[in-house]
C-alpha cells in the first residue's frame, strides 16, 4: 500500500486486513507509524487497528517505524506484538529511506530495543539492501554477518534479510542465508524478498533449501519499497511461497478458503 499514490479509504484498509486476520498467518504487516509526510498511504493506522477484529486471530499484528518515535507511538498499542525497522546496509539507502546515517540507525536500535522490552513488544529488523545494492555501496556476506554480530549483541531476536531492489539470486541467497544461520543460531532469521514473478519460486527454494522457515510475502505480489528506485520491483507472492511450502510438506496450516478470499479482496484493493 504505501508505494501507491492513491489513498485506499480506511474502512477499505480495515474490511482487507480483517480478511488476512481470517487466514492463520503468523504475522500480519499492517500499518507504519511514519511521518505521514513520508509516507502519506499510512497516516490512518491508528485508526485502522482499532477496527481490526483480533478476537480468535491466531495472527500477530506487526507496525513499521523509521524512529524512536514512531516506536514510542506504537507501543501505545497493546493489540500489537511486533514492531519492524529497517536497517540498511547501504549508507546511501539508509540516508534515503529513513534519513539516518547508519551509525545513527544503530543508535535508534538500541533506543527501540529498549522500548520493546519495558512494553512487551519485538523488534524485528529488516536488513535491508541485504543482498547488494545499485549505489556502490560497500557489500559482501561477511558485512552482513558484521550487521547481524552487532544486532545480536544488542538483543534483537528476529531479522530479516531483505532484498529492497530484487538483486539477489538463488545462489546468494542460499549461500548468505545459510552462512548467517550457521553463526546465528538464537537469531529467528528471514528472508524479504523482492523479484519478478518469472525468478520468484527458485529465490525461494533457494531460501527453503538453506533452512529458511520465516518468509515474507505480499497476496498477489503487490507492493515494493517507494524510497529504494524510480521502479518498484513487487514483493514475492503470499500465494507463491504458500505453493512452493504445500509441495516441500511444510507449509503452515492456513485456512485456505478465506486465503482465495484474500486474493480476490486483494485484487479489488490494489486495482488502482
Amino acid at each position: 500500500m504505501q508505494g501507491m499514490e492513491g489513498f485506499i479509504p480506511t474502512p477499505q484498509k480495515i474490511r482487507y486486513l480483517n480478511q488476512l486476520l481470517k487466514v492463520g498467518f503468523d504475522t500480519i504487516d499492517f500499518g507504519s507509524f511514519v511521518s505521514p509526510k513520508a509516507i502519506p498511504q499510512m497516516r490512518d493506522t491508528a485508526d485502522v487497528l482499532a477496527g481490526l477484529h483480533l478476537a480468535g486471530s491466531t495472527s500477530r499484528l506487526l507496525a513499521i517505524v523509521a524512529n524512536t518515535r514512531g516506536a514510542e507511538d506504537a507501543c501505545k498499542f497493546e493489540q500489537i506484538a511486533f514492531l519492524g525497522f529497517p536497517l540498511s546496509l547501504s549508507e546511501t539507502f539508509q540516508l534515503r529511506n529513513t534519513n539516518k546515517t547508519i551509525i545513527e540507525a544503530l543508535n535508534t536500535i538500541e533506543e527501540m530495543q529498549s522500548l520493546c522490552v519495558n512494553n512487551n513488544k519485538q523488534l524485528v529488523t529488516y536488513l535491508s539492501m541485504g543482498f547488494g545494492n545499485p549505489y556502490g555501496d560497500p557489500y559482501d556476506v561477511e558485512i552482513v554477518g558484521k550487521f547481524v554480530d552487532i544486532l545480536a549483541t544488542v538483543g534483537i531476536k528476529v531479522i530479516s534479510l531483505a532484498d529492497t531492489v530484487g538483486v539477489a539470486t538463488p545462489k546468494l541467497i542460499g549461500e548468505l542465508f545459510g552462512s548467517i544461520a550457521s553463526q546465528f543460531k538464537d537469531i529467528e532469521l528471514g528472508v524479504h524478498l523482492h523479484s519478478n514473478p518469472a525468478t520468484s519460486r527458485e529465490k525461494i527454494s533457494a531460501a527453503h533449501l538453506a533452512g529458511c522457515r520465516r518468509f515474507d510475502g505480499a497476496m498477489k505480489g503487490y507492493g515494493g519499497c517507494p524510497m529504494a528506485e524510480d521502479k518498484l520491483v513487487g514483493n514475492i507472492a503470499t500465494e507463491t511461497i504458500y505453493a512452493y511450502l504445500r509441495e516441500m510438506n511444510d507449509a503452515p496450516k492456513l485456512d485456505d478458503r478465506e486465503f482465495q478470499k484474500s486474493m480476490l479482496l486483494a485484487e479489488q484493493v490494489f486495482k488502482g
